[in-house]
């Protein structure tokens, strides 16, 4: 039983239903070069259409800084979509307006359209009440696609969602239900990997979890930050040495909820982080002063993967190590290898969200092999910080 309406609350035969997707997508040329957006929100789009609605899609693509700018025009987007789908898909030149309305009007049952570029309006941003009513006027009902834009109250994820019937489309009902999972009533033990750069930007995540999680485990280079804070000599490591108090005020804090660090035993190191930089595997203690920590270490990989066996969940932010460059991808690959295979066994369940870390599980072939990996990147986030999303919190029963 969900706690937000789905499509599965709404009748669509015969309505205008609106779908605010995310399909900013990346592009070159004119031409979009990944499609991981569009085919993610495709089962939508096709169920509504199946179901006899007329579907109109709404997004944004880029920052045009709320004026018309054809760099960031949709129309390439809606035609990868119609390939996507496999039908032709309508594209008006406007969002409001009568160029909007007249490719609405023309729709039969059925029929998908898109409209253009909701950030060509800087009242989008502003979730302006009147921009809002303008975008429902062509829509019955309001289905959000869009987790990734939840995190934001504009026009057409928030404001737009109250003037209308809204629901949930099949993207976003899968990625609030696996985060639910993994963080609202997971099932323990349950772990949390944190990896990247910096504590700075994560502090509030990590605050979050040592509340909610049996184990944190942190790698990456914020892993040296906590690593200095204990005192461990770690070379020329990047390394927030002004975060030290902090580090030691989360390490303290996370001991009284009953949440165990862990952190790495043996690290890959070497003279700079370059292609072919001869490495070497040296305890965590006994880090050359000339060198840096790029990876964890073997012996690190093999007490984590026996942690992961102990695990029901695992939520995954950020790579262990600095996976963008051979040979300092090995941790990562490993761990989420086991994580992987354990995913597929039905032992763990493994939630994994944000940029870096969704190319690092694509880089190790175990992209598609977690129970969700979340696109949403802003949104994941503020979810882990336990923050209130307003694209989610309108669609609650």
């Amino acid at each position: 039983m969900t706690t937000f309406r789905t499509i599965d609350d709404l009748d669509v035969a015969g309505k205008r239903v609106l779908v605010r997707a995310d399909l900013n997508v990346p592009m070159k040329g004119g031409v979009v070069t990944d499609t991981t957006r569009i085919d993610r929100t495709v089962p939508t789009l096709l169920e509504l259409a199946d179901k006899g609605a007329k579907v109109i899609v709404l997004s944004h693509l880029g920052r045009p800084k709320g004026t018309k700018n054809l760099d960031y025009t949709l129309k390439p987007v809606a035609d990868a979509l119609a390939k996507a789908c496999g039908r032709p898909v309508a594209f008006a030149t406007d969002c409001v307006g009568p160029e909007a309305k007249a490719v609405v009007d023309a729709m039969k049952d059925g029929d998908i359209a898109m409209l253009e570029n909701v950030r060509f309006y800087k009242e989008e941003e502003k979730n302006d009440q009147a921009f809002a009513q303008k975008l429902a006027e062509n829509g019955d009902i309001l289905i959000s696609d869009a987790f990734s834009c939840a995190h934001r109250a504009h026009a057409s994820v928030e404001a737009a969602a109250r003037l209308l019937p809204s629901a949930a489309g099949r993207l976003m009902q899968a990625e609030v239900e696996a985060l639910e999972k993994a963080l609202v009533k997971p099932e323990h033990p349950v772990a949390a990997v944190v990896g990247g750069a910096k504590i700075s930007t994560k502090l509030d995540v990590l605050g979050n979890l040592m509340a909610k999680v049996d184990q944190l485990i942190i790698g990456g280079a914020m892993a040296n930050t906590f690593l200095n804070a204990k005192g461990v000599g770690i070379g020329k490591s990047l390394c927030e040495h002004e975060m030290a108090d902090t580090a030691r005020k989360i390490m303290a804090e996370a001991e009284s909820a009953g949440c165990e660090i862990v952190l790495p035993t043996d690290v890959v190191v070497a003279s700079e982080f370059a292609e072919g930089a001869p490495a070497e595997t040296v305890p965590v203690d006994a880090v050359p002063a000339d060198k840096m920590i790029l990876d964890v270490g073997p012996q690190s990989v093999a007490d984590l993967n026996k942690r992961l066996e102990g695990l029901k969940t695992v939520l995954w932010n950020g790579p262990l190590g600095a996976f963008e460059i051979k040979p300092f991808n090995a941790g990562t690959d490993a761990v989420a290898k086991e994580a992987a295979k354990l995913t597929k066994a039905g032992k763990l369940l493994t939630v994994a969200g944000g940029g870096d870390t969704v190319s690092a599980l694509d880089k190790a072939g175990v992209g598609d092999d977690f129970t969700y990996v979340s696109t949403a990147g802003g949104a994941f986030l503020e979810w882990l910080e336990g923050k209130t999303l307003p694209g989610v919190a309108v669609l609650r029963k």
